[in-house]
């Protein structure tokens, strides 16, 4: 299981101060529960987790069942070496096997290699949402929405059942 790696990574991006607003590492079960299975990668060399990629359900209502949110991590050592890219890249293909039609993501302002990283895998920022978050030392952040819709055509067919 690489949850402890997983967890080392995701508390870097905590101490960024920018990459989300959580402000503590998840338990497992609590993490586990809160992203789908059939759309999780890890970017390995050898042993060691250098970057993560997930899905997380937007919504409970059946008509969101193909749009989930995307969370992506790379450990310290590891950035710039394109493994966002690889992971998304990865990550793209998996998600519409599975259903997806929509990935978002919710991407803190300041963070522009985030964006940056998000728009060379085909997102586009729609919007944002301004002073939506506030940190534990009270610095409020704008969120940037960004979304990816699939280009798999079969999606968007008239008269076909939705399941």
């Amino acid at each position: 299981m690489d949850w402890r790696q997983v967890s080392q990574i995701y508390l870097d991006g905590i101490n960024t101060g920018i990459a989300t607003f959580q402000s503590d590492i998840p338990l497992w079960d609590e993490w586990d529960h809160g992203h789908i299975d059939t759309c999780r990668l890890v970017a390995k060399s050898g042993d060691i987790v250098m970057g993560w990629v997930a899905l997380s359900p937007v919504s409970g209502r059946c008509v969101y069942a193909g749009v989930a949110e995307v969370s992506v991590y790379i450990g310290e050592r590891y950035k710039g070496m394109g493994i966002g890219k690889a992971l998304l890249n990865e990550l793209i293909p998996l998600s519409e096997d599975n259903g997806f039609w929509t990935l978002q993501a919710g991407i803190i302002r300041e963070n522009t290699a985030s964006r940056g990283l998000h728009k060379k895998c085909g997102f586009r920022e729609i919007g944002f949402r301004e002073r939506v978050g506030r940190m534990p030392d009270g610095k409020w952040h704008d969120v940037i929405l960004m979304e990816r819709r699939s280009k798999n055509g079969s999606f968007f067919q008239r008269g076909q059942a939705f399941n």
